[in-house]
């Protein structure tokens, strides 16, 4: 478990910016965020694991507040939702943005790349 810090409330859940960041027992990949104090859960998969290839750009102002000096210092998770018998879908056009070492995070809007908000996960990506 870790702690995350939203530098601003995700859209929709405002004034909620400290979370628990959960690996899913058993599911590689597949984490909770969940308020702090509980209330909230979300589910996410890291992007590495489940969407390989998806590298969405990073806007500079939002490098800067999250303190990024090297790509390798994001960690990409993007939303989960259950898609009934299509299995799960994720969103593409808003990824959550982690810190790995200071755990500052922000779900950014991609408004420069054509990413889906809904996208099978297994599916292969959709040029960008």
């Amino acid at each position: 478990m870790s702690r995350v810090t939203f530098v601003e409330p995700m859209p929709g859940l405002p004034g909620l910016v400290d979370y628990e960041l959960t690996p899913v027992d058993g599911a590689p990949g597949l984490l909770t965020l969940t308020t702090d104090p509980p209330g909230v859960r979300l589910f996410v998969v890291d992007a590495e694991v489940h969407v390989p290839g998806y590298a969405p750009t990073v806007a500079t102002e939002d490098v800067a507040r999250l303190g990024l000096e090297d790509p390798a210092d994001a960690r990409v998770l993007v939303v989960a939702q259950p898609a009934g018998e299509d299995g799960v879908t994720v969103n593409l056009m808003a990824p959550v943005v982690v810190h790995r070492e200071t755990g500052a995070a922000a779900q950014l809007i991609v408004t420069q790349e054509d990413w889906p908000l809904r996208h099978a996960v297994g599916d292969p990506l959709p040029a960008a």
